[in-house]
């Protein structure tokens, strides 16, 4: 018997052909689903459930109360706060039930994206990296990289930085100092953290 090399609580399942990495803890009532990757470094909170081939990167905290379903990828430094929700499918109905898992639509949350709890993520988006996305917020469109966004449907109201304080009109952290200049884009305006000196 090769030894675990991630904690589970006895309390969970964990489906066969489930890849979990080093260092991660799954705490009580999960169900990671068949498929499922899960990387280094992870907390699953109570009553996490990861469904089938669903990725997670390294270093993701999933708080209590999330479902990631099929069709949902978190890479490296996500955070979902506590029972935030993804959706897979936009047209769902229980009487027509979705046969082909062709139908869900895919939804990407980058590098240290920020999702709030309560917020609600409309499947076939894409969170960009660093954003941060306001507890309650029902997001509907992509968002791009370091973006706050907050409300029903969720807006931008301004900028992030990597280590999560508001950015000032300036775009420099007051907290941290690293510096951020705007970027012209075909959807919009966008900004991109300067060299490190």
């Amino acid at each position: 018997m090769i030894p675990m090399d991630y904690f589970a609580h006895e309390s969970s399942y964990i489906d066969d052909g489930v890849k979990i990495g080093r260092g991660t803890k799954i705490w009580h009532f999960c169900h990671i689903q068949s498929g499922a990757q899960i990387g280094e470094f992870c907390t699953l909170g109570q009553n996490v459930n990861v469904g089938t081939n669903v990725k997670i990167g390294n270093y993701v905290k999933i708080q209590n109360n999330v479902s990631v379903y099929e069709g949902v990828e978190l890479e490296d430094y996500v955070f979902c706060g506590p029972s935030m929700v993804f959706t897979n499918v936009l047209t769902p109905r229980a009487k027509y039930p979705v046969a082909d898992k062709e139908l869900y639509a895919k939804t990407l949350v980058k590098e240290g994206a920020t999702i709030g709890a309560n917020a609600t993520i409309v499947c076939g988006n894409t969170i960009g990296r660093y954003a941060l996305i306001g507890a309650g917020a029902v997001v509907t469109k992509d968002v791009p990289d370091y973006a706050v966004m907050v409300g029903v449907p969720a807006r931008q109201v301004g900028w992030a930085c990597e280590c999560g304080q508001i950015l000032d009109d300036g775009l420099e952290c007051e907290k941290c100092g690293r510096k951020y200049a705007a970027t012209g884009t075909a959807t919009g305006t966008a900004i991109a953290l300067l060299e490190e000196e």
